[in-house]
Formats: structure tokens, C-alpha cells, sequence
């Protein structure tokens, strides 16, 4: 296994040298986002308008951060289940997304557009929260602020430890 930094402002081009099973130690700009998020992020798009964020070349965490103690950024900020957001991510993909950070293994149509899309799928340690939450050093909510910790926030990362789960030659952690 190899250990790669990362940083995520070109990840598509970065995303050329991983291998699924890589450690990767990631810094840059991602967004939060779960399933009340995606849902609202895709009626914003059934309607024809404009994303908080713009999707292309951008970073995705299934994470819902809990409040910040005073004096922190942020507070716990571990990953969920990715595969909640199944029914969301290839069209997300097709948009231009270059990556995702999440748990666990995903359908088979989703791995596909991960493929397709050339686009990587980081796993994330579950119950690492609140070693997560060191690796944030700014946190804003950007939009549905009335979802709470679902709302969309723009973290930016530094030294976040994941690994590659689905590389873009097709490899993964999971088969």
C-alpha cells in the first residue's frame, strides 16, 4: 500500500496516479452533503437552478458534522453510509463531480459511473469523527442552514487521512 498526498483543487488530475487500496492524505475544499441535502440539491436541479456549489472538479463527504465546542471549528465529523446516496451520485458525476468520501461499498450502477465519470471514491474510517474534526480548519454552512448538521457546509482539509476505495481503471477495497 502507498501513501499519496492530495490536493483536491485538481483532483482529476491527481486521481491518475491512485490505485484503489492507496492511502491518500487529502487537503482542500470539500463539501458536506447526506441524503436531506441531496434531496433538495436535486430539486434545485429538477427546477433548473443554480447548485449552492459549482459540482465540477469538486469533493463530496457524506458527513453531517455535530456542533462545534467552543473554541473548534467543527465538531465530530465522521463519514455515513454511502450507499444512502446511491440514488443521487451518478448524476452528480455526469455533472462533474470528481470525487466522493463516504463508507462502504456502493451498487453496481453508481460504480459505474465512477468509472465512466473517471472520478474516485474515498472511504473514510467509521467512528474517526472527532480525529476527522482535526483535519478541518474552516467550516461554513452554505446552504439549508434549517437542516442542521445535514445542512451543505464548505470544509476546508488538511492532511485528512482515507483511502482510495474505487480508483478510476475500475480497481476497489471491496471485491
Amino acid at each position: 500500500m502507498r501513501t499519496v498526498k492530495i490536493g483536491l483543487e485538481d483532483l482529476k488530475s491527481a486521481a491518475r496516479d491512485l490505485r484503489a487500496g492507496d492511502a491518500a492524505i487529502l487537503s482542500g475544499i470539500v463539501y458536506t452533503a447526506r441524503d436531506a441535502a441531496h434531496k433538495r440539491l436535486f430539486t434545485l436541479l429538477d427546477e433548473n437552478k443554480e447548485l449552492p456549489f459549482d459540482i465540477k472538479g469538486s469533493v463530496i463527504y457524506y458527513a453531517g458534522p455535530t456542533l462545534a465546542a467552543p473554541g473548534r471549528v467543527i465538531g465530530s465529523c465522521g463519514p455515513t453510509t454511502s450507499s444512502r446516496m446511491d440514488a443521487f451520485t451518478p448524476r452528480l458525476l455526469d455533472m462533474g463531480l470528481a470525487g466522493v468520501i463516504g463508507k462502504g461499498a456502493r451498487d453496481a450502477k453508481t460504480r459505474r459511473s465512477f468509472l465512466d465519470n473517471s472520478a474516485v471514491y474515498f472511504a473514510a474510517i467509521g467512528g474517526a469523527g472527532a480525529l476527522y474534526s482535526e483535519k478541518i480548519t474552516s467550516c461554513e454552512v452554505i446552504a439549508f442552514d434549517d437542516l442542521g448538521c445535514e445542512s451543505v457546509k464548505k470544509l476546508t482539509v488538511k492532511d485528512m487521512p482515507v483511502y482510495c476505495a474505487y480508483d478510476i481503471y475500475g480497481g476497489s477495497i471491496y471485491e
